[in-house]
């Protein structure tokens, strides 16, 4: 049906394949292939080729116009501001989603940070109170004494800890933010 209206109304407009084609911006083959059926035109393309030839994309794809598909702007409309209704909801979810999981990884974030403090507190006040014996391998103090430390691993897992704290704020942030 579209490709023997879009013939007519071409036609009836007095263009060629290559005129057409021209107006809108594709090549004759195309505007041939259409005419052909040997193809269709996108949506994006229907709507261009009603503008030009001032019609309705329904009329030219041949569907019966009723009195009441006059107000078809309207009906467009209305069912634009449907998805759009529930696009918003769905980035409503989506950011509150977000947010939750920004929450959670910033309270582990915290707790873990406050065990890794507590820990290096812990660890600095034994070490005063330990004797030489035990804080060796072996209890041995000597040149072969291998003395043990173990305040580097604590250390490292508050500063990862701070950095995941610091990137759930951000995010909290941002999604709040939004």
């Amino acid at each position: 049906m579209l490709n023997e209206n879009l013939k007519i109304l071409r036609k009836k407009k007095g263009l060629s394949q290559e005129e057409l084609a021209l107006k809108l911006c594709v090549v004759r083959q195309t505007v041939s292939k259409w005419e052909k059926g040997l193809s269709v035109p996108d949506s994006e393309m229907l709507i261009k080729i009603a503008e030009e030839f001032d019609t309705t994309v329904a009329s030219l794809l041949g569907e019966p116009v009723s009195e009441e598909s006059g107000n078809e702007l309207a009906a467009i409309a209305a069912k634009l501001e449907l998805i759009n209704e529930q696009l918003a909801e769905r980035n409503k979810k989506i950011r509150r989603a977000a947010l939750f999981i920004f929450i959670l990884i910033g309270v582990f974030s915290l707790s873990s940070l406050l065990f890794d403090i507590f820990e290096l507190i812990y660890y600095t006040l034994e070490k005063s109170r330990l004797t030489s014996n035990e804080a060796v391998i072996g209890g041995y103090v000597g040149s072969t004494g291998i003395y043990v430390s173990n305040i580097l691993p604590h250390a490292a897992k508050a500063l990862i800890s701070i950095a995941a704290l610091v990137l759930s704020a951000l995010g909290i942030c941002r999604m709040k933010g939004r």
